[in-house]
């Protein structure tokens, strides 16, 4: 899921996969009272078969490129099909193997914020070799989002970096700071509610089920086939629960627990954040924690910031960040750093060797060189904008977060007490909903236990800095008929993650005939793809 303020750009590049999974902030409406933003919806109606299933006219999102593109128009109000539409963005890679095509598999790569569009093609070989040959790949930018009719709340590039570099990065360290990041979200949100209302209030996860449904009719499949990831596995519950007669094959990845993304219903203010109550902050902390016990027993020639043992590598990491608090090096501040930290445990190959390169280079007073990006997948537009406002149009329509700004110093420090630093971050990450203008017309809240025609596989990893294995065995509890299949391993996704066949293989058997892993399966990284290894 996306952070504001943790990338260095306003403009994140799409390609560059490991920010744009992480954990998204959310935002609440001012002028709402406390109940009003926190009372639970009514489960909205399904989408009625009335509604015009928009046409896929698919051609080559570049010349000679292997993906198709298309454009799909659906209603911004699915209760008001007539009235103004939007459009989706919309990519595929058909199947390699034509004559053992079984149909489309739909993926959400995550955020809320990710567009399809492009991490999907970018990501396409991390898919298991039978799911390519046997499925077309489609995914799309959800609505709101990146190529799709968007989010964006400046009138020109200049004026999205100037509020960008007006406020803190990663998140505030001190009372100016914190004073000008607030003010900063607080001027997003006014500077939204003024650019298109309409479209603030329809950006759910509940509108985006509505949109893969009419997806789903469109490529012409009696059932769906999906696997969705991180902020996806809420969006595939929420599918599964609206119309749960359709689903044929559904994989979840590094889950979020339902009852955390909606406070369990409950009215009235809540009192604490959607990711402290998911546990971010403490599956972060175990992650970074495994890291540098990882890296402290390896060698400094394939650990860069090894000091020689594990206790060694975790104190060194630790003088490094107080040392950023007091003189930092360059543009690498104290909290820029636990950022980059955070988000550089997402991918463990070559993520994690990466990351300890740039500690290294740190604690020896050198600003690390600047990312070198992955080459654009070969789409139309492989870096559409995908500023702050998108994540937090969907995260703040659908989760209840403090609407004080002022809660949120407290919040961090609680969580930094017992998480260490990487509760900082997770903490403000939730803040931008404070001053969010906007709650989703139509929302789901639950119930998450609707029968399905077929069991979801559900996927948890152990040391995920983003979503916790406790996220997944709560869907899997949540569900009504579910399997969770363990990878005992590290990153968030096993599927960006690529690390284990063992998880590969039940995943390709699962989506072509349906097979789950027996009950209480573990599977773990591939030799080969162990940290540090």
């Amino acid at each position: 899921m996306s952070v504001p303020g943790a990338t260095s750009g306003h403009r994140r590049r799409a390609a560059a996969v490991a920010a744009t999974l992480a954990c998204s902030a959310l935002l609440t409406a001012p002028g709402l009272s406390a109940a009003a933003q926190s009372a639970p919806s009514p489960p909205p109606a399904p989408a009625s078969p009335s509604v015009t299933v928009p046409r896929l006219d698919w051609s080559p999102c570049k010349p000679g490129s292997p993906y198709d593109c298309a454009t799909a128009k659906v209603p911004l109000d699915h209760s008001a099909p007539a009235g103004r539409t939007i459009d989706l963005a919309v990519v595929r890679r058909q199947a390699t193997d034509p004559g053992k095509r079984i149909g489309t598999l739909f993926v959400n790569p995550g955020g809320p914020g990710g567009p399809g569009t492009v991490q999907v093609p970018q990501n396409y070989d991390a898919f298991p070799r039978e799911v390519r040959e046997r499925f077309d790949i489609v995914s799309w930018d959800p609505r709101g989002i990146g190529n799709s009719t968007a989010v964006n709340c400046f009138g020109s590039s200049e004026e999205a970096d100037a509020w960008a570099a007006a406020k803190p990065g990663g998140f505030p360290v001190g009372e100016k700071e914190r004073k000008a990041w607030i003010d900063a979200y607080e001027d997003l949100g006014r500077r939204c509610e003024k650019r298109d209302p309409d479209l603030l209030r329809h950006v759910s996860t509940a509108d985006t089920a509505r949109d893969l449904e009419l997806l789903r009719r469109s490529v012409g499949d009696p059932q769906l086939n999906y696997l969705g990831v991180s902020y996806g596995t809420i969006l595939g519950a929420t599918y599964a629960n609206l119309f749960p007669g359709k689903v044929r094959a559904m994989v979840l990845d590094s889950n979020i627990d339902p009852r955390a993304w909606t406070n369990g219903a409950a009215p009235g203010e809540p009192r604490t954040t959607t990711l402290l109550r998911m546990g971010s902050d403490r599956t972060a902390a175990a992650t970074l924690d495994r890291f540098l016990d990882l890296c402290g027993s390896a060698p400094a020639s394939r650990c860069a910031f090894s000091a020689g043992s594990p206790e060694a590598t975790r104190d060194k990491f630790d003088q490094l960040m107080r040392r950023l608090r007091e003189r930092p090096v360059g543009p690498w501040t104290y909290a820029k750093t636990v950022a980059d930290t955070v988000n550089g445990l997402y991918i463990v190959n070559p993520g994690w060797t990466d990351l300890a390169q740039r500690l290294q280079e740190l604690s020896q007073g050198r600003a690390p060189k600047p990312p070198v990006y992955p080459p654009p997948p070969p789409v139309a537009q492989p870096n559409p904008y995908l500023g702050d406002e998108q994540a937090a149009s969907v995260w703040c329509s659908d989760s209840p977060n403090p609407s004080d700004p002022a809660v949120y110093h407290g919040l961090a420090e609680d969580s930094a007490r017992r998480n260490g630093d990487a509760g900082r971050f997770w903490a403000w990450a939730a803040e931008p909903c404070a001053t969010w203008p906007a709650r989703s017309a139509d929302r789901y809240d639950g119930p998450w236990n609707a029968p399905t025609a077929h069991p979801v596989l559900v996927i948890g990893t152990r040391y995920d800095p983003s979503t916790p294995y406790a996220g997944a065995q709560a869907m899997s509890r949540e569900l009504a008929d579910a399997r969770l299949l363990t990878n005992d391993g590290y990153g968030h996704t096993a599927l960006f993650n690529n690390a284990s066949s063992c998880i590969s293989a039940y995943e390709s058997r699962y989506f072509v005939d349906g097979t789950l892993p027996p009950p209480g399966t573990t599977c773990r990284p591939d030799t080969d793809k162990t940290p540090f290894g």
